[in-house]
């Protein structure tokens, strides 16, 4: 009897440390916003024609680059139905992949975008209550190559009903949108960075009112999803964009600090290790900085820490693990720098195209090129690929990790990727 409680207190004991371990992935890239998981038991080997460690694959309405997020047994992603031009928000049962409701957003004609975008590449948010999406909704007021139009956000609860939905602004761009928004505190904020008057917009989660909305400085366009981090006593939200990189408060939009230029176009968002931020970009030029978050003012000449234009990296964003920052660039290209002085670690071709954005989980960097092949890297002097892990479909969205579980958006189904102690768990 005594060893069969103490064998039950071990499982009770083991099940509280997975628990405690799991997190919830509630908007893009993920808890924290960097693209971080500190859950130990995240697979780092699949196989997507076999079904190795796949624990189900779902096929989803429609199709779109918006990643998946994660709250306890949901998921949720967003869609566009070409067929109905229906952009949908769509719910599924993390355990069986179930899809468990779809919501149309709105109806409206498809909108000019880069071909490697998709007319639903906005993550959603949420904060375990309601789930927020952002949308283009276009108008064609005009006959300009860009597609003119409103931005959309909308506000859904957990079964589908929709609270609110609002119009914060106009919104054009030759290459589409995804803007993906991000929670804060009583806020939900949103990039406004268009080919037209740019803005940052910030409204309030329970109305969708706008709290604070700023003014951007150029009127070109940028996919940055703003970081926001706690420094020395000041709430810094900080996005590359408008020919800048700026630092603001997000509690009422004022400006803490900027970096002009150094190039015109971004989509990587921001990383930061505690001391520097790190922004990877751009068009038409390629550049990564590390940059000191405690200047005000312009900042350009005073707090650029180190900068260098080899790394071609555009759309992916970049992970910090311990010292060393991670960045794929759209050639194929990986590297790693070290964080303090940006020297180079190493550098290696790694795959064919890389749109994914990194991740890191079990002290490893996971990259996903486009021909959904992942490969798992350890850290070290020299690049040393773990595993390589090919799903069988083409994949452009960033994976999301969630309670020991990857989860791999494709081009026509959701995958969730979990070993075999999960697996029984889940069940």
């Amino acid at each position: 009897m005594f060893r069969i409680c103490l064998s039950v207190a071990i499982l009770c004991l083991v099940t509280l440390t997975d628990s405690a371990q799991a997190e919830n992935w509630p908007g893009w890239r993920g808890p924290r916003g960097d693209g971080s998981s500190v859950e130990k038991n995240v697979p780092t080997k699949w196989d997507g024609a076999t079904g190795e460690n796949i624990l189900w694959k779902s096929a989803l309405p429609g199709w779109g680059h918006g990643s998946p997020i994660v709250w306890e047994d949901r998921i949720f992603t967003v869609a566009c139905v070409e067929e109905t031009e229906q952009r949908v928000l769509l719910s599924l049962d993390r355990i069986s992949g179930k899809l468990l409701w779809q919501q149309v957003v709105f109806k409206a004609p498809l909108e000019k975008r880069h071909k490697l975008n998709s007319f639903a590449s906005s993550t959603p948010a949420t904060d375990g209550k309601t789930v927020y999406v952002a949308f283009l909704e276009p108008d064609f007021g005009s006959t300009n190559k860009r597609t003119p139009g409103n931005m959309v956000v909308a506000a859904y609860d957990f079964a589908g009903k929709l609270k609110w939905q609002v119009k914060p602004d106009r919104f054009a761009s030759v290459h589409g949108f995804c803007s993906s928004p991000v929670i804060f505190k009583d806020k939900l904020i949103v990039n406004g960075d268009h080919d037209g008057d740019s803005y940052i917009v910030a409204l309030d989660r329970e109305t969708g009112e706008t709290a604070w909305r700023v003014k951007r400085a150029h009127k070109t366009r940028s996919y940055v999803t703003p970081l926001i981090r706690e420094i020395d006593g000041r709430t810094q939200m900080v996005l590359s964009g408008s020919r800048h990189i700026a630092s603001y408060d997000p509690n009422d939009g004022k400006l803490h600090w900027k970096v002009e230029g150094p190039t015109e176009q971004y989509v990587a968002s921001l990383v930061f290790d505690g001391k520097l931020f790190f922004m990877a970009a751009g068009f038409p030029e390629y550049h990564v900085m590390g940059i000191r978050p405690d200047g005000r003012g312009d900042v350009t000449a005073s707090h650029v820490a180190w900068h260098i234009r080899t790394a071609r990296c555009y759309v992916p964003s970049p992970v910090v693990l311990g010292k060393h920052l991670f960045i794929a660039d759209d050639r194929g290209t990986a590297s790693c720098f070290a964080t303090d002085t940006g020297d180079v670690v190493w550098k290696d071709r790694l795959g064919n195209h890389y749109s994914a954005s990194l991740i890191t989980a079990n002290n490893m960097v996971y990259f996903t090129a486009d021909d959904g092949t992942t490969k798992v890297v350890r850290p070290g002097k020299e690049l040393d690929v773990v595993e390589e892990n090919k799903l069988g479909e083409y994949c452009y969205a960033s994976p999301s990790v969630s309670h020991g579980q990857i989860f791999l958006r494709g081009e026509k189904h959701l995958f969730c990727i979990a070993t075999s102690d999960v697996k029984t768990t889940a069940k």
